[in-house]
């Protein structure tokens, strides 16, 4: 109960996989934190698996306790399994939300689980939060959070620009409030000096890391609307890196469809190659992860990180391919298709350029709040209509 003597408010937050927990933790905290909203925290999907990284793991070391477990994920990364896997977790989520009768749901970005949640939330006549609505990015990711986004009823997007484009969508403007990222919120005050056993705690496999020597970061997800040219992608990459030479921590792809192809790619060439300067792993905590792209000389691949979190940090990044394409960026931020040469010049000139500028585009470190202060407050429309009808 509330100091007024009224009931909490039930916030219900998806944690749906590594990054989507980076995004969403410092809401979690300031929901738990709030005098007038509960927590109830569902944990699912890739989130759950050992070898992306089991999450779980990571939220319950933060003093989180998970209310639900949704198993939802069909094993094989192809088209066909995500489709399945989003119907499946739409069959659960709506068990979990009918046990736990939030009064809000709150969702996080794009994924094919987001989709799953808003489906799930909107039918049962709950009120649905959307964060980081409103953005431009490649695969069917694009078409992902602005389906979220209509079934949305109040929207956290985190810049300017893409609340601009929530209202252009016809969401109403009083339920549209800029916060900026909460995976900022992460980054603003933690110490990001890297800890002497970083690369030792985190496991992995491939070859020691010493975090005194330069070190790149490389993360690079399956296209879905690419499908079936992951392996080749990947490659392109691995000769880039390579050719350059310096020790490289290389995160596993997430669980989205041509997730196995591009898998494969590494670890043929782990094991065909032996690489002496590459080390394999499947997720840093997130504290851990900002730690580790701030102090890399570059970060390569096609994670929304390097651009978003990126651009707070002033980190030099690589974007490859067109898994990001038309995402605001800073100017940390270069971009090239899936050719060797290219990326490796473009790596070469980004780790020579050095540090960039922070810049607080994507949000200042105090989303979590805003969220926390606003869910608490807020009147929730469900039925919904274009604004300028």
């Amino acid at each position: 109960m509330t100091s007024q003597g009224k009931r909490r408010r039930r916030v219900c937050v998806l944690v749906n996989s590594r990054a989507n927990y980076g995004r969403i933790k410092s809401v979690m905290r300031a929901v738990t934190q709030h005098p007038d909203l509960e927590l109830q925290l569902i944990v699912g999907a890739s989130a759950l698996l050992y070898r992306f990284g089991n999450v779980l793991q990571h939220i319950e070391g933060d003093g989180f306790r998970a209310s639900a477990t949704v198993h939802s994920i069909v094993e094989g990364e192809t088209p066909t399994t995500m489709a399945k896997s989003t119907g499946i977790a739409i069959l659960e989520l709506a068990t979990q939300f009918e046990n736990l009768k939030p009064d809000v749901v709150v969702t996080v970005a794009d994924r094919f689980e987001t989709l799953a949640t808003a489906v799930a939330a909107s039918y049962m006549n709950i009120p649905l939060a959307h964060t980081q609505g409103g953005e431009v990015t490649g695969s069917i990711d694009e078409s992902v959070r602005h389906a979220v986004t209509k079934l949305a009823h109040i929207h956290f997007p985190a810049t300017a620009q893409a609340a601009g484009y929530l209202l252009r969508m016809g969401e109403e403007p009083d339920t549209v409030h800029t916060t900026g990222c909460p995976a900022i919120d992460l980054i603003a005050g933690l110490d990001l000096s890297l800890p002497d056993d970083i690369f030792a705690r985190s496991g992995g496999v491939g070859a020691a890391l010493a975090p005194t020597q330069p070190y790149l970061v490389v993360l690079q997800h399956p296209v879905t609307t690419e499908y079936g040219q992951g392996f080749v992608q990947v490659n392109e990459t691995l000769q880039a890196v390579a050719r350059i030479g310096m020790p490289t921590a290389w995160l596993w792809p997430n669980v989205d469809a041509g997730s196995d192809d591009v898998s494969k790619g590494l670890r043929m060439y782990r094991e065909r190659q032996h690489p002496t300067w590459l080390h394999l792993y499947r997720n840093f905590s997130p504290e851990d992860y900002a730690r580790l792209i701030n102090n890399a000389a570059c970060v390569v691949g096609n994670s929304s990180s390097g651009l978003r979190e990126g651009a707070y940090l002033g980190v030099p990044v690589v974007n490859i391919g067109s898994r990001q394409q038309g995402r605001e960026h800073g100017p940390n931020v270069a971009h090239v298709g899936y050719e060797a040469r290219a990326i490796e010049a473009a790596v070469r000139s980004q780790i020579k350029h050095g540090r960039y500028p922070s810049s607080q585009m994507f949000g200042d470190g105090k989303a979590g709040d805003r969220i926390a202060d606003i869910l608490a407050k807020a009147t929730f429309r469900i039925q919904k209509r274009l604004s300028y009808v």
